[in-house]
């Protein structure tokens, strides 16, 4: 039976347990073949046969704690695995603005009041206002009750307690039967539950209560830490404006920017954010699109270039013919991009999560054996182990080290997607900082993809007179050399006249009659085949073709008058990022299609090993070699004639803007298609690792000091539970910092 994927926005998870729980709990019903949850993102995708029932999985869901809505619809590039099965496609906005989160779900289910202390998130309005931080506020009121009426009438002080300690623990009690049941019987909830009870009955009621409730204030801060990471890719959606000025019949009307349909016409006033990915059909302007790819300086568009939606128009008035509805332009593919990111694992989370399922019950293990062995071996005193044994239980959680590694990339995902560097999960992002050598296409990777004029040599008339020729032979081509001329005229301010019978000459190039001169702009052999060239002009010639350029030569009434050399230059910032990739020690190779003389010309410019002649094929076959000479390769092309070698690379980088990006090919993709990128990239990925090395030191660091001073009588119940959510916060904050990386 074929495989069905089906999407869900949940609300109210703040750590990684909450993952698993609900994880596990899904992954149990039938006909349920994967699933992948993400904190960061809110989300959570299934795999299923066909045959599951989709209510009994939300059902599951929401009897966990959690809110859970299907994602009705939400576009997103297909994932290369069951893609063709997809059935989410169309955004919903609400869901990724974070807002319209506190209320009842499209589907009239209701979450489970008070079961899971957690929000949606981001959380909506401020903390105070939200289920979890009224939760957190009656029982911190309660256990302040208590402390009150124990003081007035001490008789019944450790009654008020346990009402307090009930108060707050009810809810958590709940949510731990509740993912027994579903298959995660050693939660940070069970822990809870067994130390606070366990506190009760050897009478330690006053600390059990204030466990409890110092557990909601760190699952509180938790909350607000893991809203804060979700919010800072979401927030990229309210880049785009609500409505948009549609041009209709003559006349321009406001409508919201959600309607507008593929072609439409838009108008954007100076000042104005774009409201849709587009063309500009008239109308030239500097382009800020420092929201959407991090690119501080203005870039000026005219006619035929490609606008984001977010970014803003700076100082004309622009007509923009639309490209993609609102669900799928470049910011709303960013986000679903970097939210399914965020389900596909690391290596290093997987690892984590196998660990943990048997560092949890092994905790528990350990924790029993501190309160029972002491006492019936060595005859320690009952109640002074079993407190140490419930310590043990809070400082076991290991809600710290499990977060320690989706908190880190979540963010390094959003950091990079910010800055128009996307990459598809995890394992991309953790094996980028591995890559030791980056080959590169040539074709509008290395260089800018089109052709400029580089040298324009006259035999008698001047330059000018030479490029306004040319220019009048060329003006109705649509070949790339011929547009290359005509944009050096313009550039130039030359003039171009109007031109007479015009004629093209196949293979040869085209001739025409300008104010009784016949002109010619031909081929050098086709030159050549006339005789009219001296060999001085012929060594001019052979010359720049060795610096890899095309030449056309102009005739004049038959006689050679100058020479047009034109050359695919480099990117300005190819030098730059290559020398960037050199001082982090990565490797580069240029692969090309291209002759070997443009070849070894582009390659000497940027010092930079090449391949040249190369078909799909043999790019394909070198990367091969280079993976079995022990280099941890990445391919940077435009992913679409470079599919091959992207799939066979360890990881494929694509080069473009905007919807062009061959996402479905390549691994990651840089949305500026600046080379320094790659670099940047790499960079990023290095940082993470180290992030979450330092997230995972914390994390059993704290453990290890409290778990030591428990045991010989130190610390006790309260510092354990601090030591928990202390670490989990502080991990969280720390993964939180990638987010501020000035790249």
């Amino acid at each position: 039976m074929a495989e069905s994927e089906t999407r869900y926005r949940v609300g109210g998870m703040d750590c990684a347990s909450c993952a698993t729980k609900i994880d596990t709990a899904v992954r149990r019903l039938t006909g349920v073949a994967d699933v992948s949850v993400s904190v960061m993102a809110g989300t959570m995708t299934v795999r299923h046969d066909g045959s599951s029932d989709l209510k009994a999985i939300e059902k599951k869901v929401t009897g966990l704690g959690y809110s859970v809505a299907p994602l009705a619809g939400t576009a997103a590039p297909a994932r290369t695995q069951g893609s063709q099965h997809r059935h989410d496609h169309g955004h919903d906005h609400r869901d990724h603005a974070g807002h319209d989160h506190d209320h009842p779900h499209d589907h009239g289910e209701k979450e489970i009041e008070g079961l899971h202390g957690h929000d949606h998130a981001p959380m909506a309005g401020p903390w105070w206002q939200s289920r979890k931080g009224r939760l957190t506020i009656l029982s911190g009121a309660a256990l302040v009750a208590a402390y009150a009426v124990g003081h007035l009438v001490p008789a019944i002080a450790s009654y008020a307690f346990i009402v307090a300690m009930l108060i707050g623990l009810m809810p958590i009690a709940r949510r731990a039967i509740m993912a027994a049941f579903s298959g995660t019987p050693f939660s940070i909830e069970m822990l809870m539950t067994i130390a606070a009870v366990g506190a009760v009955i050897i009478n330690a009621g006053e600390e059990a209560a204030t466990v409890v409730f110092l557990f909601l204030v760190g699952e509180l801060l938790e909350g607000v830490a893991a809203g804060k990471a979700r919010e800072s890719i979401q927030s990229l959606t309210g880049l785009v404006p609500k409505n948009a000025l549609l041009e209709d019949n003559g006349q321009t009307r406001e409508v919201p920017a959600e309607s507008l349909a593929v072609g439409a016409i838009i108008m954007v006033r100076p000042g104005d954010r774009i409201s849709a990915d587009g063309i500009i059909i008239s109308g030239e302007s500097a382009i800020d699109e420092a929201p959407v790819t991090g690119e501080s300086t203005p870039v000026r568009k005219g006619v035929d270039a490609v606008v984001f939606a977010g970014t803003v128009n700076g100082d004309a008035v622009l007509r923009v013919r639309v490209t993609a509805a609102a669900t799928d332009n470049t910011i709303a593919r960013v986000v679903k991009l970097v939210e399914e990111a965020q389900e596909s694992k690391a290596p290093t989370e997987r690892f984590i999560d196998r660990f943990s399922r048997y560092y949890t019950p092994g905790v528990v293990v350990v924790a029993a054996l501190v309160a029972v062995v002491p006492p019936l071996l060595f005859a320690g005193p009952w109640g002074e182990w079993v407190y140490k044994g419930l310590a043990i239980l809070l400082i076991g959680c290991p809600c710290a080290l499990v977060i320690s590694t989706p908190a880190a990339i979540a963010a390094s995902l959003s950091a990079g997607a910010r800055r128009g560097l996307l990459m598809k999960g995890g394992a991309v992002l953790e094996t980028l900082g591995k890559v030791t050598m980056v080959a590169f296409d040539k074709t509008g990777t290395l260089t800018e993809g089109k052709p400029q004029v580089t040298d324009i040599i006259s035999f008698g008339p001047t330059e000018a007179q030479v490029l306004s020729r040319a220019a009048v032979l060329e003006q109705g081509s649509s070949h790339p050399l011929a547009l290359a001329i005509r944009n050096r005229a313009k550039a130039d301010g030359v003039p171009v006249p109007p031109a007479f019978e015009l004629e093209a000459l196949p293979g040869k190039g085209v001739s025409g009659k300008v104010g009784g001169e016949t002109l010619d702009l031909l081929s050098p052999p086709a030159a050549r085949e006339r005789g009219t060239l001296s060999a001085e002009q012929d060594a001019c010639i052979m010359a720049l073709n060795d610096e890899g350029k095309s030449v056309s030569v102009l005739l004049v009434n038959g006689v050679a008058a100058g020479l047009i050399a034109m050359r695919d230059e480099p990117r300005e910032d190819a030098e730059a990022g290559l020398a960037a990739l050199k001082s982090a020690g990565v490797k580069a190779m240029m692969l090309t299609g291209d002759n070997k003389r443009t070849a070894a010309a582009v390659a000497g410019m940027l010092g930079i090993d090449w391949r040249g002649e190369m078909m799909p094929e043999d790019k394909q076959r070198v990367v091969g070699e280079l993976k079995r000479q022990g280099f941890v390769v990445a391919k940077v092309g435009d992913g679409i004639n470079d599919a091959p070698a992207l799939a066979a690379a360890d990881i494929g980088i694509a080069m473009g803007g905007g919807t062009d990006v061959a996402l479905e090919t390549a691994d990651a993709a840089v949305l500026h298609g600046r080379v320094g990128d790659v670099a940047q990239m790499i960079e990023l990925s290095k940082r993470t690792m180290r992030n979450i090395l330092q997230n995972i030191t914390i994390a059993l660091g704290l453990k290890a000091v409290f778990l030591v001073t428990t045991i010989i009588g130190i610390t006790g119940l309260w510092p354990a539970i601090l030591a928990d959510t202390g670490a989990t916060v502080l991990v969280t904050i720390n993964a939180l910092r990638l987010l501020r990386i000035k790249i």
